[in-house]
């Protein structure tokens, strides 16, 4: 895929100007373009680090609450990708609720105004991420980073899957003309896999490390989020002829919105709870009962006679 891959993948998909090689080009040639895509979850991966970093930090050291975490941890991804990626949902939404024909539905989607149809998806897609983040913040240890760092794998690994050869461009300029067709499909899969791979690791990684261990939801949240992205994909294929930028940009808000619901669905920790490494015997949180403190509304542990 090379280094001018990615080079090329962080000025398209962030705000990071990175200058050499294909990055520098006026207008990237298809083989750059195709390697930039193959490299976009290598570029999720920064961006998600960067925005659970903001997570992690307003919520614990600044004490500002796991929802306003969680909406200042979303601001930064927008601001990190210019908001292109919300803006192709909009204008997708757009194009895709007028229920014209192709050509007039991509005209649509060209129009800088964004409609009802997608000030509505904007409104309730962002709205569905906040509430979703914001429950697997206070779920636990490492919860809300964890779902948001493969939300944000996800939803660039959906972009390189739209983009695999057999997959046509709806318009003949732009960017989808571009990049549409230029990734083979074993690269496709080499990354799934290992973004696959990494999600399942992720799970007993965090038993050891974390007083309580990321739910098994993790891998399946991933899952989820590729086959939304990939029914979004085929609908968008069928109704439009092919892909274009604001199509891609759609997957990948899909995908990583389906991925942060499905994360937030994993049990929460329980109070006592303790890892592998912290004092106490393994089987010591098994041997707790539950209790309602009288007059305050809080539980409690206390052990079973």
């Amino acid at each position: 895929m090379g280094w001018n891959g990615l080079r090329l993948s962080v000025t398209l998909l962030t705000v990071f100007p990175l200058r050499g090689g294909a990055a520098t080009r006026p207008v990237p040639d298809r083989a750059a373009a195709g390697a930039a895509m193959a490299w976009a979850p290598g570029v999720g991966l920064l961006l998600g680090v960067i925005a659970a970093a903001v997570l992690l930090v307003v919520d614990h050291p600044l004490g500002a609450g796991p929802l306003t975490a969680a909406a200042l941890a979303l601001a930064s991804l927008a601001l990190l990708t210019r908001g292109l990626h919300l803006d192709g949902l909009a204008d997708l939404a757009d194009g895709l609720g007028s229920g014209q024909p192709a050509a007039a539905a991509l005209d649509i989607m060209r129009r800088s105004d964004i409609g009802p149809f997608g000030t509505v998806t904007l409104i309730l897609s962002l709205l569905i991420q906040l509430a979703a983040l914001g429950h697997s913040e206070s779920a636990g240890p490492g919860r809300g980073p964890a779902a948001l760092i493969a939300a944000v794998v996800t939803g660039r690994l959906a972009l390189t899957w739209a983009c695999r050869r057999g997959v046509r461009a709806a318009r003949p300029d732009g960017l989808g003309a571009l990049v549409a067709g230029t990734v083979r499909p074993a690269i496709a899969v080499a990354v799934t896999l290992a973004v696959a791979a990494a999600a399942v690791a992720a799970v007993p990684v965090s038993a050891m490390v974390a007083s309580q261990p990321l739910s098994w939801t993790l891998p399946l949240a991933v899952a989820a989020g590729l086959a939304a992205a990939f029914a979004l994909e085929r609908h968008a294929l069928r109704r439009l002829g092919g892909i274009t930028g604001d199509v891609l940009g759609a997957l990948a808000e899909v995908a990583a919105t389906v991925t942060l619901v499905v994360a937030a669905m994993g049990p929460r920790a329980l109070p006592g709870c303790r890892g592998p490494g912290s004092s106490g015997s393994a089987a010591e949180p098994y041997g707790r009962g539950l209790r309602r403190a009288a007059g305050q509304g809080v539980f409690q542990w206390r052990e079973r006679p």
